[in-house]
């Protein structure tokens, strides 16, 4: 399992997208990842959602019909889908599979999918928004009383959830935390706050986080220094036109999260003792990079941990065996935490 002993710390794999996988193959991939997901213990894996796409709900159902125990994380994006239209594919869910389902909670996404669907809604208030379309979620599936609200964005009437959701399956509720308006929006909802860490050195002379904190990072880890960063050059080779579409997607996006990671590779460089933005730069992964033995990675995790982040989300796993490095990387990082 992993961590295998420390069971306040949750661990979630990334479900392969549709667009980086021939369709022939894409279905049993989807599958697959998802049983290695479970087999090595995550608690959920992230459901994308975009434009390009296929829709991560019903990317969800296959997930739960493959899977005996593994929570699918679906991204929620307002602009896609009433509030009502969430709640009643959760209680759905839990009604059908006796699944808990987790929420990934979207406040924007690509700047030109958004104007191919007309919002041009300014960054903190989508978190606005995104405090009222979680707030009817929730009412939805945990009143017994028909609900009623009103607000700048949203409103209803009277509105019941049928059927009811059982209280132990109500959604476990992610969101960015990069900006000071996702983490607001954190506190208002009760959710998780995500973030693109930094190198885990940089937060020990802050207090450690006493609200629902995760961080999203990839791990390449192996018994050896040596054997990790040749897995890791191997897989992510420099590439210039990757290089390009980065500098594009930094000129065009409006996401805090994405000028924070660049900024920190700026002022980082390519590597900081295990943490690597490499992938990042050459526009391969959206998250930091841990690469090296199983005690070095352990230990950047086990700081981590300290500072009070206790979800992490990693990278899409390529193979099977990726997982158990790193669930042997988690083993580490728990029996370091304990001592």
């Amino acid at each position: 399992m992993i961590p295998s002993d420390d069971p306040q710390i949750e661990i979630f794999s990334t479900t392969p997208q549709s667009k980086d996988r021939p369709r022939e193959t894409y279905l049993q991939q989807l599958i697959d990842v998802a049983r290695w997901s479970e087999d090595a213990g995550c608690t959920a894996t992230l459901v994308y959602t975009d434009n390009s796409l296929v829709d991560a709900w019903l990317v969800s159902q296959i997930i739960l019909q493959n899977t005996k125990k593994l929570c699918p994380l679906v991204a929620v994006q307002p602009v896609y889908m009433h509030p009502y239209t969430v709640a009643k594919m959760v209680s759905t869910f839990g009604h059908l599979y006796q699944r808990r389902i987790y929420l990934n909670l979207v406040a924007g996404g690509f700047k030109n999918d958004l104007i191919a669907l007309n919002d041009n809604t300014p960054h903190d208030d989508r978190y606005l928004r995104l405090i009222e379309y979680t707030t009817i979620i929730r009412m939805l599936l945990s009143s017994p009383e028909p609900v009623t609200f009103s607000g700048k964005y949203y409103k209803v009437q009277a509105l019941r959830m049928t059927p009811p959701l059982e209280p132990g399956l109500f959604p476990g509720l992610l969101i960015s935390g990069s900006s000071e308006a996702g983490l607001a929006a954190a506190k208002a909802i009760g959710a998780t706050a995500v973030q693109y860490p930094k190198p885990a050195r940089e937060y020990e002379s802050t207090a450690p986080n006493r609200d629902k904190a995760g961080i999203r990072v990839g791990i390449i880890a192996r018994p050896t220094s040596g054997e990790a960063w040749s897995v890791a050059i191997e897989r992510f080779p420099g590439d210039r036109k990757g290089q390009l579409a980065h500098e594009l997607a930094m000129r065009l996006s409006d996401s805090v999260w994405h000028k924070q990671l660049s900024d920190m590779a700026r002022a980082n460089g390519d590597v900081q003792g295990v943490y690597w933005m490499w992938p990042f730069e050459n526009y391969q992964t959206f998250c930091p990079y841990l690469v090296g033995d199983y005690e070095q990675v352990a230990d950047e995790l086990s700081r981590y941990i300290r500072a009070g982040y206790h979800t992490f989300i990693l990278d899409i796993p390529p193979t099977r065996e990726e997982l158990h490095h790193v669930r042997a990387a988690f083993d580490h990082a728990s029996r370091a935490v304990a001592l």
